[in-house]
């Protein structure tokens, strides 16, 4: 195992100089934030360069910064957790989606083959498309589902329920059924 003198920051900033928005430290954890266009560059360099040595993606998960309260530069983000277990190092990487119409970003999976699972699970929820992604389709909701229910604007209440038909083996939608009630509280007594 080398041994490395510097801190992940120090390394972050001599060698990915000009590569990337902001690199800070907050809580022990250091983060490198990254436009679109030098996402895939910097991803290689962080696992393959020696200096780095980023092998395991432990996570990639994507965040809508819509209605958050602070001034983020675009709505959508996906963000990377990497170990190095050369260098006894973690690593958070945010990378901005360019546009939030069409949120459309690179796929790492010819970098961490282990991120295919997380990208697919961030185009289900959030909408995010993948480029290069191999299989990329839904993975936890239904086909016919509509819309990505982890977007702040997807809306809660609705006309339709959905649920799972034995007879015809697969989710069926319907208006929803609500059973008027009237609560009248018990208090015990029978009234005589």
């Amino acid at each position: 195992m080398a041994v490395i003198d510097d801190s992940l920051l120090e390394r972050i900033e001599e060698r990915l100089e000009g590569k990337y928005s902001r690199v800070y430290e907050s809580f022990a954890e250091t983060t490198l934030e990254l436009m679109a266009d030098q996402y895939i560059k910097v991803c290689e360099d962080l696992c393959s360069h020696p200096a780095f040595l980023f092998e395991q993606l432990t996570d990639l998960c994507a965040v809508d910064y819509s209605k958050f309260g602070q001034k983020s530069p675009k709505r959508f983000a996906v963000v990377l957790h990497l170990l190095s277990y050369r260098n006894n190092e973690r690593l958070r990487v945010r990378v901005w989606v360019p546009d939030d119409d069409l949120p459309l970003i690179p796929s790492v999976t010819g970098i961490w083959r282990g991120a295919g699972w997380f990208e697919r699970e961030a185009f289900d929820l959030f909408g995010i498309i993948f480029e290069g992604h191999q299989d990329l389709r839904r993975i936890l909701t239904d086909y016919g589902f509509v819309g990505h229910p982890f977007r702040k604007d997807f809306p809660v209440v609705g006309h339709v329920e959905m649920r799972y038909d034995p007879k015809q083996q697969r989710v069926v939608y319907e208006p929803v059924s609500i059973t008027e009630r009237v609560l009248v509280p018990k208090t015990g007594s029978t009234g005589n």
